[in-house]
């Protein structure tokens, strides 16, 4: 049997009071709370909800236990990281936290995890102009790619884009749709992103799995045949509708595909109580234009901050 060494967060002492634990799936509320907090405080709204971070604790490579870490005061939690992958990270300082070296230490933790896990660069999305990134920005962190949160301005709409003839949307019927899907998805994001692919089990961890999924958020666009050529994921969170994933095989482009997907995933969701519409890009993508195109408007600034990891940034145990 196989353990996992510990790494220890090492809070300074200004934080003095405060204690360290892993986190656990109880505490996926809390942590949705904290980012919450720190999403109204840097960027004016709300983006996350507890259903995001439910699918990705369930992802088969993810394990919380070894691989996050929280940071209380008596029982609220007030601070959090966690690492995927040795690569993907993930933290927040409560905004009334903030200024006590918390930050500091845990991109210190989130360094020596990933080179635990045999990571060489670890790095996190941090709201533009935030308090985040100008922290990671001094700890010698460098910004890899920016992304935008773009929205469709109350009482407006995308124009409507004909399906072509033979083809049509629809959602998935079965495991075979689902598989033929994630290859859609995963084969066009692959093509700019530097990741190892995704199995099908963690796609299906925050899509089909994800709570409260339903098959109408699914939209596949389906050829002649009935082969899957596209693909768009939207979730409905109180009001919005989000398109979290927006994919057409390489092939099929320039058909005017991904403007059908678009405008069909902000209908259906408005069947289902999305009011207003969103979605995000980022700079590897190429695909801002296309969204301001058809109307939609910058809401927020994100960037990618990342840093080197060297066997060095590896903690002993307390």
């Amino acid at each position: 049997m196989t353990t996992t060494t510990a790494v220890p967060l090492r809070l300074p002492a200004n934080a003095a009071g405060l204690t360290t634990r892993p986190l656990t799936r109880d505490d996926a509320g809390a942590v949705t709370t904290l980012m919450g907090a720190c999403e109204q405080q840097d960027v004016g709204e709300v983006l996350i909800e507890e259903a995001d971070i439910v699918g990705d604790w369930q992802r088969p490579a993810f394990d919380l236990a070894s691989q996050s870490v929280a940071v209380l005061d008596g029982e609220r939690l007030v601070a959090y990281a966690e690492v995927y992958k040795g690569r993907w990270a993930d933290a927040a300082v409560d905004p009334a936290y903030r200024g006590r070296g918390i930050g500091t230490a845990l991109s210190q933790w989130t360094r020596a995890l990933a080179a635990r896990d045999g990571g060489t660069l670890v790095g996190q999305p941090v709201p533009g102009e935030s308090p985040g990134e100008r922290l990671l920005e001094s700890l010698g962190y460098r910004a890899l790619w920016t992304s935008w949160v773009l929205g469709m301005p109350a009482g407006r709409a995308i124009d409507p884009q004909p399906v072509p003839a033979g083809y049509a949307i629809r959602e998935p019927r079965d495991e075979a749709d689902l598989r033929a899907t994630w290859t859609v998805n995963e084969d066009a994001f692959l093509e700019w992103s530097d990741r190892e692919r995704s199995t099908f089990e963690e796609w299906t961890a925050t899509v089909s799995r994800r709570p409260g999924y339903e098959p109408w958020q699914l939209r596949l666009m389906v050829d002649p045949t009935d082969d899957v050529v596209g693909m768009a994921f939207v979730v409905v969170s109180s009001g919005c509708a989000y398109v979290d994933k927006l994919a057409v095989r390489r092939d099929e482009r320039g058909r005017g595909l991904a403007r059908a997907l678009l405008v069909d995933a902000f209908e259906v969701a408005r069947d289902h109580g999305g009011e207003r519409s969103e979605l995000s890009t980022d700079s590897r993508t190429g695909a801002l234009g296309l969204y301001q195109k058809v109307g939609m408007q910058v809401t927020s600034v994100w960037r990618h901050w990342a840093a080197d990891v060297t066997p060095d940034h590896v903690v002993a145990p307390d």
